[in-house]
């Protein structure tokens, strides 16, 4: 039978979040791309909450914009309402969130797609990929030690597409199944046709695959709702963009708001009394949900002492009355959620238009990617998102954002790029999926940054863009207004090192006014923006020579200044951690070679392969000890090629 066969440089298989950065990262690296997607109509598709960013997701989004990836870019023209999270704590912790118009989203990604230069997007499922043997082998060998390079995918109709990388950013839709009470459909999110035979040929390669959940809340009619009985949450009143490329003054518009309900006692006897109705619960559902966006009958269940739990009422869009319930995420049978959804003040008539349900779908083993995110059995053959074993839209941006990077790096024969965690949370992010043991779907959050003061989003750009400039995805004008930034920062902050105020009764009373303690001498004015109760801002009565600046140099200046002890703490903290970072180690090393390291240490870093020391003192199993006996490995064998 005859069937198609093409050829393309990078092949991407899915596109959602993942499978979007990736593709326009090497298209935009000049890189002929094709990305397959079981609906065009789903590309970039928002199948839970449409919101982009919250706590540490917001960072995400900014370190991927910084870096030149699109997310930023999209949320900042379709976004409806947005928030500062965190404003009232520490800079290290401010998270910007919008809720976006879930078709527009959709819509404004497709047309960035469909009108990128060296991009080609197909509606197809993907049914296996296609490889050769990369290494002999060796008597004694198992099927586990086989490797492989990857030569291309072949889709349900036949077709054949070679490609020198494969990216597998496939979602939740391998072997997908949507499920609520004894309803069980094998679709992939709203319906969708999911992908059932790509698992099969991973699994014929070796590759380790889990079963995770994850699940979605109802969606009301909108006019059904009784608002009066919610507390109205607006969008703030200074729109601050996700994207370094935004002109802050487009996103100052009108925006609409959000409300807040709770659940009661009332709703909670619903769920306890059809508990075992819950395929969660009756064991119908094999898949591991994640901890950190548990549904509502896990809430109930699992902190019984709680006698509410709040309900976040968001629109869908601006041209749909659409309405998404967050907070209660199910998968109760129909006639219990209807039960249970009533009892909530200000939804007692509220109309069902989607029920909320869970999905099961597969997903690989993280720890079988290099931090590159390429398969360590599978040459060219890089994992991104969801089907990596982490949750959320960001956290899989940011992963196809960094494997459409590396691919594109590989084939043009260039080292690829790790990011390490004391450069960026996506940094964090992807050293947690490779080296830790997931046994649920990863969510980012501030705390599993060690340097979170450092990584800041508000400094993302200043971390990470000259990076994005130096792998081409970054313009020389974008660069060098960074340049200019950085430059303006500097030497505003030299400025007020070195401009001193006396003590004269201007300067008294502006303190005494402003709470602040009144000056025995001169000081610098520097020292008087450290105050906690004082800052650049409001300052400026006492700094006529002050020059104009923009806002975002304004905040470096203030934060940059305030937090100066903090900062160069954990800077030395950084110098020691960058120490064992850079003592690289080698990834086909047998470490059954090196005497002294216990049996699990070796068991663990021959199935980790380790990039550097560091890495490998952050592996479950390895201890300080056996880095000792690593360290002075390395160094005899350091002397020996001397």
């Amino acid at each position: 039978m005859a069937v198609i066969t093409e050829n393309y440089d990078v092949i991407v298989i899915g596109a959602g979040h993942a499978g979007c950065e990736a593709a326009l990262a090497a298209a935009r690296l000049g890189l002929e791309t094709i990305v397959f997607t079981v609906s065009v109509d789903s590309i970039a598709l928002m199948p839970c909450n449409p919101n982009i960013g919250g706590s540490s997701k917001g960072h995400l989004v900014r370190e991927l914009d910084a870096l030149g990836g699109e997310m930023g870019k999209v949320i900042d023209k379709t976004f409806i309402q947005s928030k500062m999270l965190n404003a009232s704590k520490g800079p290290a912790v401010h998270s910007l969130r919008a809720q976006a118009d879930k078709q527009e989203y959709t819509r404004q990604m497709r047309y960035v797609m469909e009108n990128a230069d060296h991009l080609t997007i197909r509606q197809a499922e993907v049914t296996e990929l296609l490889t050769e043997p990369f290494t002999e082998m060796a008597e004694g060998d198992s099927d586990t030690d086989k490797r492989y390079r990857v030569t291309g995918i072949r889709t349900n109709s036949g077709a054949i597409y070679y490609a020198s990388a494969v990216i597998l950013a496939s979602g939740t839709y391998l072997k997908a199944r949507c499920i609520y009470g004894d309803i069980s459909e094998y679709t992939g999110p709203n319906g969708l046709q999911a992908a059932n035979h790509l698992t099969e040929s991973l699994m014929q390669h070796g590759i380790t695959i889990r079963r995770f959940k994850t699940g979605t809340p109802a969606r009301v009619d909108r006019r059904s709702i009784d608002f009066s009985k919610m507390e109205e949450q607006f969008g703030d009143e200074r729109v601050v963009p996700f994207s370094f490329t935004t002109d802050p003054e487009l996103v100052q518009k009108e925006q609409v708001s959000c409300w807040l309900t709770y659940t009661n006692e009332k709703t909670h006897e619903i769920i306890r009394s059809n508990i075992h109705r819950s395929p969660l619960y009756s064991g119908a559902i094999e898949g591991t949900g994640p901890r950190y966006c548990p549904s509502i009958e896990d809430k109930v269940m699992k902190f019984p002492d709680k006698d509410r739990h709040q309900v976040f009422v968001e629109p869908e869009g601006n041209y749909t009355n659409e309405m998404y319930l967050g907070g209660m995420s199910s998968s109760l049978p129909e006639d219990v959620q209807f039960a249970m959804y009533h009892t909530v003040p200000g939804l007692e008539n509220a109309k069902i238009a989607r029920n909320a349900y869970a999905i099961e779908y597969d997903c690989i083993d993280p720890n079988q990617l290099y931090p590159t995110l390429e398969f360590k059995k599978i040459q060219g053959f890089f994992g991104a998102g969801q089907v990596n074993g982490s949750s959320g839209y960001e956290e899989a941006a940011v992963q196809g954002l960094m494997a459409g990077i590396n691919a594109a790096r590989k084939i043009q024969g260039k080292e690829m790029i790790v990011l390490d965690r004391s450069q960026a949370y996506i940094g964090v992010l992807i050293d947690d999926l490779v080296t830790k043991e997931n046994f649920e779907p990863y969510r980012m959050m501030t705390s599993r940054a060690e340097y979170r003061l450092l990584l800041r989003q508000d400094n993302a750009d200043q971390r990470l863009t000259s990076i994005g400039y130096e792998i081409g995805l970054i313009d020389e004008e974008r660069y060098q207004k960074l340049r200019q930034k950085e430059a303006a920062i500097e030497a505003e902050i030299k400025r007020l090192e070195s401009t001193t105020i006396g003590a004269n009764d201007k300067v008294q009373s502006f303190l005494e006014n402003h709470g602040s303690t009144l000056l025995k001498s001169g000081s610098t004015l520097a020292e008087l923006v450290r105050r906690p109760e004082l800052s650049y801002d409001m300052l400026s009565p006492l700094d006529p020579n002050r020059p104009e600046l923009s806002y975002d140099v304004i905040q470096q200046v203030d934060i940059n200044i305030k937090y100066d002890g903090y900062i160069r703490r954990q800077n030395s903290q950084v110098q020691q951690f960058k120490k064992l970072e850079k003592r690289k180690l080698d990834l086909e090393f047998d470490y059954t070679q090196i005497k002294g390291l216990r049996r699990e240490a070796i068991q663990k870093l021959n199935q980790y392969k380790p990039i550097s020391i560091g890495q490998a003192s952050r592996i479950s199993g390895v201890s300080p000890a056996d880095i000792s006996v690593l360290l002075v490995y390395l160094e005899q064998m350091s002397r020996q090629h001397k």
